[in-house]
């Protein structure tokens, strides 16, 4: 299976921020049609999106998840990463952020779960015949992030079947961060070496991952150094028994 994950900013681009949040107003057309060319070229079997446009002005009203899911001749599952009962949930253009899977084959089922601390709060579930992948988008303030890494291993440790955990965990102070998550239940890095993954201009963190339980084989991993946004894709090859 090849599976990739990636951060794409709403489709944005991968530009310096000149001011506070302005690259994040940007309309999208252009890049989005760059950046599907380069997905398509990837041919993946699953892939798991964060920052995405449901459809605010700056996607011309077009869910983005849709539009690359389409492009790809796949099937797409979206929801935002705001609870139902948010505040956001009113707020034109928050209103339309969110995560998204994109797989190859039908034949899967999602959950939704959110966690009960911070602003973004939502893990997606999604049960493949043989594995199931949760994807996340952890809390920029450290207290916050620890609590959901918390709830999250409560979710991990309930799954029988081999699993990932994939995202952009937004770990800040490195692999302090992570050390007890990954004791506690048992998943290792995809990538020993621990590339940097973000600003994608010139990368200096590692922000973003792909932790596998340790019956998944990872046969390949590389992260392409693309600026189609402001964090770097994680691309993996990985087999299960």
């Amino acid at each position: 299976m090849r599976f990739a994950v990636y951060n794409i900013r709403y489709g944005t681009g991968g530009g310096r921020i000149l001011l506070p949040w302005s690259n994040y107003l940007r309309r999208t057309h252009r890049n989005l049609v760059a950046l599907t060319a380069f997905l398509r070229s990837l041919d993946l079997d699953v892939l798991g999106l964060l920052e995405v446009d449901a459809g605010s002005y700056r996607s011309g009203k077009r869910n983005q998840a849709q539009a690359i899911a389409e492009a790809l001749g796949h099937y797409h599952t979206y929801r935002s990463k705001y609870a139902d009962r948010s505040l956001l949930q009113r707020v034109p253009v928050l209103n339309k952020q969110g995560n998204a899977f994109i797989a190859r084959d039908s034949n899967r089922n999602e959950v939704f779960h959110y966690f009960d601390q911070g602003i973004k709060r939502l893990v997606i579930e999604l049960e493949l015949p043989e594995l199931t992948i949760f994807l996340v988008h952890l809390a920029l303030g450290y207290r916050v992030r620890q609590q959901q890494l918390s709830d999250l291993y409560s979710l991990v440790r309930g799954v029988s079947k081999p699993h990932v955990v994939a995202g952009d965990l937004n770990v800040f102070w490195g692999d302090r961060e992570t050390r007890l998550f990954l004791a506690a239940t048992g998943l290792c890095s995809a990538d020993p070496r621990a590339t940097a993954t973000y600003p994608s201009w010139a990368p200096t963190r590692q922000l973003d991952f792909v932790l596998h339980s340790p019956d998944i084989r990872v046969r390949s991993f590389h992260v392409p150094q693309v600026t189609f946004s402001d964090h770097l894709p994680l691309v993996c090859d990985f087999g299960t028994p």
